[in-house]
C-alpha cells in the first residue's frame, strides 16, 4: 500500500492528508520515502509513528531532518521528538484530527476502539515528532 500511495503522490495526485517523507536511512545511508499524514495542533505540525518500532521513525530520529513533500511542494524539516509527557496531548488529539488513520490503526491492531484515551496510552511506545521548517 505504501508503494501505491508513494507513486500516486509522486504523480501529483494528493490523497487526503498524505505527504511523502524522505529521510536518510540510518543503516544504509540511502534516502527512504514513506507516506505520512501530519496533523496540526495549536499551530504546530506533528508526525506520529503509528506503529511501535516503525523504520521511518527510527530513521527520522537518527537523521534529525528530512523532506516533507506533497505534489511539487517540498519542505525541509527538522524532527523534534517529544517526551512521553509532551506526546500525550498530541496523541489524544489524533483521533479527531485523523479519522482515516484511526481506522487503519484499528485494522492492524495498534488500537481497538480508537478513543482519545487509547491513543494517549501509546505515549512512550509510538514516536511523536514536532516538525520545524528548516530555512
Amino acid at each position: 500500500m505504501n508503494a501505491l500511495v508513494t507513486a500516486l503522490q509522486r504523480l501529483g495526485l494528493p490523497l487526503g492528508e498524505m505527504h511523502l517523507l524522505t529521510v536518510t536511512g540510518r543503516k544504509s545511508g540511502v534516502p527512504r520515502t514513506t507516506p505520512v499524514a501530519p496533523i496540526t495542533l495549536d499551530g504546530n505540525r506533528y508526525l506520529i509513528g503509528g506503529f511501535p518500532g516503525s523504520h521511518w521513525a527510527a530513521n527520522a530520529r537518527a537523521a534529525g531532518q528530512g523532506i516533507l513533500s506533497r505534489g511539487r511542494r517540498k519542505e525541509h524539516v527538522r524532527f523534534v521528538e517529544l517526551s512521553t509527557q509532551q506526546a500525550r496531548p498530541v496523541l489524544r488529539a489524533y483521533p479527531a484530527a485523523m479519522p482515516a488513520g484511526v481506522a487503519m490503526m484499528s485494522r492492524v491492531g495498534v488500537v481497538s476502539e480508537g478513543t482519545p484515551d487509547e491513543y494517549e496510552a501509546l505515549a512512550g511506545r509510538c514516536a511523536v515528532f514536532r516538525l520545524e521548517l528548516l530555512h
